[in-house]
């Protein structure tokens, strides 16, 4: 299992620059990879492109840009510019359906085909992303395009998938998925069978399980997941994730964090490796001496 980082956007006209010290700090830490979030800052794209043309090696990947937003014309061509600019084989984009209250209460967008949108926002922007012509005729996807960015495809896709169906679809369709908010008994009860299953059924290779989760090293474990819960308070009210934290049998996101003394920190990340996690991404949240503390740990656990 590969261990990267997740990054927050640090906010602020300086932004870029601070971000891109976040990963040169990432990469001199030897962490595989960094993977920003796309909310309501920075277009994680665009700062990815930014920091990766300064700090070379350490795999950038995006978790996860929503789809409704952009056609997958234009997002293809975007990831493929990025790619171009950060070097072939260090772009992985992340892609997501977003949440109903973002997507019809702020974009406007109807959030009524969530699954069938992304089949066939898919249909259109894996082809793209391989340097082919995309045409899609769908219900709420259409496209008839091909893209001029060269020599840098295949960019590589892992989808914010949760459901059935949309494991399926990621792994028929796409290169695995990207998790939050999702504990280990979850990845080895439902999301590592699921989507490896249909990955083997479509003739795929086995899909990547990113699973990004908070993490903590601390010697108060109670006030930790209280932090846990009060930062990440959100999350436990939308429904895909609240799916997943009643799989788990926790109450809220708290219960998911990774947190305790290093022994059993590392005792947890090996539990989510045996669950069938490919690439864990650890979300520091805590702040004063325990934030240098994990950032220690975490610099040792990759080393």
């Amino acid at each position: 299992m590969k261990i990267g980082i997740s990054l927050m956007d640090p906010g602020g006209p300086d932004a870029l620059r601070k971000l891109t010290d976040d990963v040169r700090a990432a990469a001199d830490d030897g962490f595989a990879s960094a993977w920003l979030s796309h909310i309501f800052g920075l277009d994680a794209l665009t700062a990815l492109a930014v920091a990766g043309g300064a700090v070379p090696g350490i795999e950038l990947g995006t978790a996860v840009v929503p789809t409704y937003p952009r056609h997958p014309a234009a997002l293809a061509q975007q990831a493929l510019t990025v790619a171009q600019a950060i070097g072939r084989g260090r772009l992985t984009l992340g892609v997501g359906l977003s949440h109903k209250v973002v997507i019809e209460g702020m974009f406007g967008y109807p959030f009524d085909r969530p699954a069938q949108h992304m089949e066939e926002y898919l249909s259109a922007l894996v082809p793209l992303l391989h340097g082919e012509h995309a045409s899609v005729q769908g219900e709420t996807v259409k496209a008839e395009i091909g893209l001029g960015v060269e020599g840098v495809a295949p960019v590589p896709v892992v989808v914010a998938a949760l459901g059935p169906r949309m494991l399926r679809l990621a792994g028929e369709r796409a290169d695995g998925t990207v998790l939050w908010m999702t504990g280990p008994k979850t990845v080895r009860d439902h999301i590592a069978p699921t989507i490896t299953a249909a990955a083997a059924a479509a003739g795929r290779p086995a899909p990547r399980v990113v699973c990004v989760l908070p993490v903590g090293v601390t010697s108060d474990v109670e006030a930790a997941r209280a932090r846990a819960d009060q930062i990440f308070e959100v999350y436990g009210t939308l429904p895909s994730y609240r799916a997943m934290m009643d799989r788990e049998g926790v109450a809220g996101p708290g219960g998911l964090a990774v947190v305790g003394d290093e022994d059993a920190v590392a005792a947890q990340i090996d539990e989510l490796r045996k669950a069938g996690v490919t690439d864990f991404g650890a979300a520091p949240f805590l702040g004063g001496p325990d934030a240098a503390r994990t950032r220690a740990f975490l610099k040792n656990l990759v080393s």
